[in-house]
């Protein structure tokens, strides 16, 4: 699912400029473990439906909807027999509303692939008929990562998207937009050019107004973008729009896509290099106008020397960030935006992880023969990471934040000193963002003796910081995934645990 749907809400931020307070948590619920729910089930938090909060969890032969009350009791667990075992389950999607949640989820019979529709109410139960949304043929050597489902802000939009690229030259892509009672409002063909194979498509969002946007960039030799362009498909229209991005002498790295709907702009960013595998250099990013049908800037910022000192961690000042990644972008009313980045790498005994080496490995690696493929592919489920024979060591370390203004300007950096370690999983590692009474809150572990602590730093609007001290009911049994929550309310966040080896979730409520 769109990674960053609990940012809704950010535009608080602005409206409070230079508000000198901070807001504790009130108090943090857990709910009971499950003897089914081991810390190799797959789940996805749905939301706050009708007051309840709705858990999706699978395992090998079934699938069911967790229902939990206020206070994470337990109240009813619905089962899906409808929907078929994991081994045929390709992937489910949800989004929720105030009081149901439409569940969208792929399966393939045979050679053929059914994208449906299920509308789930607050106790987790089907309420009417599945809609069939629409099915595909294989052809022999087809995989099944076919359709890519996207929703918009304001969830009045939701993107169904499929890519035919049995010819390698010509993309035959098919778009079908659903307004929030699923019904279709268009159904649109398109053709993407792809120069050679080098030549590749990135993440798809849809704005508030039901355009569809993406990128396509050519990745050379797997590793640097060397080329790209952003795409996009207004409702109605079956052609589409192209803007070539313009970063001559640069090379980026990888490009993230945000959506503004309240000044109809797009947002690129991404690290750029002067050189082939160089050391990051800066930030590029491209402000698109809708309306304008122009860039309203496009241009790169350079990290200087005492950012590049305060952020590298264990790393030289001039390669600083070459282990950042781009983990949000988050936008404001006034057409303003932030950037988060964090360090991120490996470790082994064989050899230290290498950002160009794999990192960007084509996403239609041994497609040549498919006849559908689907432009980018997310991992839903926790405990679906890959595993290796060699130990490894995960390493998520300092986060940097960056204010930007309307007109591009940098206006505050703020460096979070963090250093994270784990072996074999990344998933106690990295952070979550919280947006509460006009703050953003930073939540992330930090290893204090044995255990992993969550810690909470305030951020305001202004770049002023401080450390929270308000978090209760820490219970030291409990060790938070913070980078799998999700905000389901204005002031409440919810995490999912590891306690006692069993998966359970907790309820953070802000004042």
């Amino acid at each position: 699912m769109g990674k960053h749907r609990f940012l809704i809400g950010l535009a608080l931020l602005v409206c409070i400029q230079g508000v000198p307070f901070s807001i504790s948590a009130q108090r943090i619920i857990y709910s009971d473990p499950e003897k089914e729910d081991n810390r190799r089930l797959n789940f996805e938090i749905v939301g706050r439906i009708g007051g309840n909060f709705l858990v999706f969890k699978n395992n090998r032969f079934r699938s069911w909807i967790t229902v939990m009350d206020e206070e994470m009791q337990v109240t009813s667990r619905e089962e899906l027999g409808y929907l078929p075992n994991a081994d045929r389950t390709i992937n489910v999607d949800f989004f929720p509303y105030a009081d149901f949640a439409w569940m969208i989820y792929q399966y393939q019979r045979r050679n053929v692939v059914y994208c449906i529709a299920a509308k789930i109410d607050k106790m987790g139960r089907r309420m009417g008929d599945l809609i069939e949304l629409d099915t595909t043929h294989l052809g022999f050597a087809s995989d099944n990562r076919l359709y890519a489902v996207t929703g918009s802000e304001d969830r009045k939009k939701i993107a169904v998207v499929k890519v035919n690229s049995r010819d390698r030259d010509l993309y035959h892509m098919t778009s079908f937009v659903f307004n929030d009672k699923m019904e279709l409002l268009r159904s649109a063909q398109a053709n993407i050019v792809m120069e050679d194979r080098t030549t590749q498509l990135g993440e798809m969002v849809i704005d508030n107004e039901g355009t569809l946007v993406f990128t396509r960039f050519h990745r050379t030799f797997n590793d640097n973008i060397s080329k790209a362009s952003l795409l996009y498909q207004r409702l109605g229209e079956d052609g589409l729009m192209e803007y070539p991005l313009y970063f001559e002498g640069s090379w980026l790295d990888d490009i993230r896509l945000k959506v503004d709907n309240v000044t109809k702009r797009y947002i690129l960013s991404s690290f750029y290099t002067k050189e082939r595998r160089g050391v990051i250099e800066g930030y590029y990013f491209l402000v698109f106008d809708k309306n304008a049908a122009k860039a309203a800037i496009e241009r790169t910022v350079i990290f200087l020397d005492d950012l590049r000192q305060e952020a590298k961690g264990n790393a030289t000042s001039k390669s600083a960030f070459n282990d950042y990644f781009i983990r949000q972008v988050i936008t404001r009313r006034d057409g303003g935006f932030l950037i988060g980045s964090e360090a991120y790498y490996t470790t082994s005994r064989a050899n230290n992880w290498n950002r160009w080496d794999y990192l960007y490995g084509s996403p239609f690696m041994g497609l040549n023969n498919m006849y559908y493929m689907s432009p980018y592919s997310s991992r839903l489920w926790w405990g679906n990471f890959p595993r290796t024979s060699q130990a490894v060591r995960y390493h998520a370390d300092n986060i940097m934040i960056q204010s930007y203004s309307s007109n591009g300007e940098l206006e505050w950096s703020k460096v979070i000193t963090k250093s994270q370690f784990d072996d074999e999983s990344d998933e106690l590692l990295s952070f979550q963002l919280m947006i509460a009474g006009g703050e953003i809150h930073v939540l992330f572990n930090q290893q204090e003796r044995r255990d992993k602590m969550l810690n909470d730093i305030t951020i305001q609007s202004g770049g002023q910081s401080a450390r929270n001290p308000g978090l209760k009911n820490l219970d030291a049994g409990h060790q938070f995934m913070p980078a799998r929550g999700k905000q389901v309310s204005s002031r409440i966040l919810i995490v999912p645990t590891v306690y006692r080896g069993y998966i359970c979730f907790a309820k953070l409520e802000y004042n």
